[in-house]
């Protein structure tokens, strides 16, 4: 696969008590918060060739369909990216999991027929920046799909998440925002912003700062400016 040179060396992330606090709690959440229902929706109908952003320990990895013939998941912290590697290693799908950041991704332009920020752009230093390069590596016509948390609704909420972003909340949790508005960010980033629906996780019970979330879909203007079908 053709690579393009970047600062992964250096922009290297390391959160160790951050990823070993993830691992564990993602996978309880995908089994008691229902996240594996929600990722298995967000991967559903992909082909093709895929970029995932940000894959942490590979917990995507089980959904592919068949139809997808290759994924390559980029993770910059170290410890996950160890868990990642373990996942793809039992994938049905051919994954191949590489060190980088989103801002500065370490593959040639308009390789990919489908993107995937799952859970990630939520901590990513630089989000115009981070999407700028998903729409590089998207071939015209492919598909972003997105599944994050951030911005809720109701005054209350949003204050709090806020002021939470403004202190301690990144600091604790790997860099992670929890007010950061996804659909609004891709469409300024030039995309089609095709469906996408909000949902709470979890459904019922405490709502926390990070259970307002948004799965949706959008595309990279094909030549003439629409969104032509991706793979």
């Amino acid at each position: 696969m053709p690579l393009r040179s970047s600062r992964t060396s250096r922009d290297d992330v390391h959160h160790p008590l951050f990823a070993r606090f993830y691992a564990r709690f993602s996978v309880s959440a995908d089994v008691k918060g229902g996240v594996a229902a929600h990722r298995a929706e967000l991967l559903s109908g992909l082909s093709g060739r895929v970029i995932e952003i940000g894959a942490g320990n590979g917990l995507n990895f089980a959904h592919y369909p068949a139809a997808v013939t290759e994924v390559v998941a980029v993770e910059p912290e170290r410890s996950l990216r160890q868990l990642a590697v373990r996942s793809a290693m039992r994938a049905r799908t051919p994954v191949d999991v590489m060190p980088g950041t989103a801002e500065a991704l370490p593959v040639e332009g308009e390789m990919f027929d489908a993107a995937v920020a799952s859970l990630v752009l939520c901590s990513v230093r630089d989000v115009p920046q981070a999407l700028a390069e998903i729409r590089r590596v998207l071939r015209p016509g492919g598909e972003l799909r997105f599944f994050e948390h951030g911005l809720g609704r109701g005054r209350a909420m949003t204050t709090t998440q806020r002021a939470l972003d403004r202190t301690v909340w990144p600091l604790l949790f790997g860099g992670c925002h929890t007010a950061r508005d996804t659909p609004a960010a891709i469409r300024a980033a030039g995309f089609e912003l095709g469906e996408y629906r909000r949902l709470t996780i979890p459904e019922s019970g405490l709502q926390v700062p990070t259970s307002p979330c948004v799965l949706g879909v959008a595309r990279r203007p094909g030549p003439s400016g629409t969104a032509d079908g991706a793979g």
